[in-house]
C-alpha cells in the first residue's frame, strides 16, 4: 500500500471519529437537557445535568472508540498472520486460490495464471494479494486506536458544549429555543464538513444530518412534557 493511500485511510478513520463524536455530543446532550429543561425549568439542574452528561459520555465514547478500534485491529492482524502461515505451508494451494480470485474478477485465464505465478515468487506480494482478495484486508496498514479515541473524546465534548452554552447566559425557557436552533445549525455545519470530503451536495448532506439529529430533541421534549404533566 502506498504512503498516500495509508494517509488517506488514516484521515478517513479520523474524520469518522470526529464527525461521530461531534454529532453524538450535540444530539445526546440536546435531547437530554431539553427534556430536563422542560421538566424542571431549573437552570442549575440543567447545567449540572449537561456537564455530567458531557463528562461521562465523552469518556465512555473515547474508551469505546479505543477498545473497538483496538479489537478490530487485533482481529485483522490475527487473520493476516494466519494467511501468512497458510502461504508458507501451502503455497501451491494458495496460488491456485489467487488465480481463481483473478478469474472471478474477469481477468483472462492466461493472464490470471501468470499474475498468480508472479505473486507467488514474492511472499510479501502474495500475502498482500491474498489478504486483500480473500480477507478484504491490507497487511501493512497502520491503525491508530489512541488517536481515534482522543478525536472521539474531544469532539464529543466540543459537540456537547454547543446545546449547553445558551443555558449559561440565558433563563431556562429562553435558552431552550436558542439551544435547539444553535444545535441544528451545528448539525448542518457537520453535514457541510462531511460534504467537503464526500463531494456530495452540501445542502443535502447538511439537511440530512440536521433532520436526523433533530429527532433527538423532539423525543427529549416529549419526555420532559410527560414528566412535567404527571409530576
Amino acid at each position: 500500500m502506498s504512503h498516500q493511500s495509508k494517509n488517506s485511510n488514516q484521515l478517513g478513520a479520523l474524520i469518522r471519529e470526529i464527525v461521530f463524536g461531534m454529532e453524538d455530543g450535540m444530539v445526546s446532550t440536546l435531547g437530554s437537557i431539553s427534556g430536563i429543561a422542560v421538566g424542571s425549568q431549573d437552570k442549575f439542574v440543567v447545567l449540572l445535568s449537561g456537564i455530567v452528561i458531557i463528562a461521562v459520555e465523552s469518556i465512555s465514547m473515547g474508551i469505546g472508540s479505543y477498545l473497538s478500534n483496538r479489537s478490530k485491529l487485533e482481529v485483522e492482524m490475527r487473520m493476516i498472520k494466519e494467511e501468512k502461515r497458510a502461504i508458507e505451508k501451502y503455497l501451491p494451494r494458495e496460488k491456485k486460490e489467487l488465480e481463481e480470485f483473478y478469474l472471478a474478477d474477469g481477468w483472462p485465464p492466461e493472464l490470471a495464471r501468470k499474475m498468480a505465478d508472479a505473486a507467488a515468487q514474492d511472499k510479501k506480494l502474495m500475502l498482500k494479494e491474498m489478504s486483500y482478495r480473500e480477507l478484504a484486508l491490507v497487511p501493512d496498514k497502520e491503525g491508530r486506536p489512541l488517536l481515534n479515541a482522543a478525536a472521539m473524546y474531544f469532539s464529543y465534548i466540543a459537540g456537547g458544549i454547543v446545546p449547553l452554552l445558551a443555558y449559561f447566559f440565558l433563563p431556562v425557557m429562553t435558552a431552550l429555543p436558542v439551544s435547539i436552533i444553535t444545535t441544528l445549525i451545528g448539525l448542518f455545519g457537520i453535514g457541510i464538513f462531511v460534504a467537503h470530503y464526500t463531494k456530495l451536495s452540501r445542502w443535502k448532506s447538511g439537511l440530512r444530518i440536521m433532520l436526523v439529529g433533530g429527532l433527538a430533541f423532539v423525543i427529549g421534549l416529549i419526555v420532559g412534557e410527560i414528566f412535567n404533566k404527571f409530576y
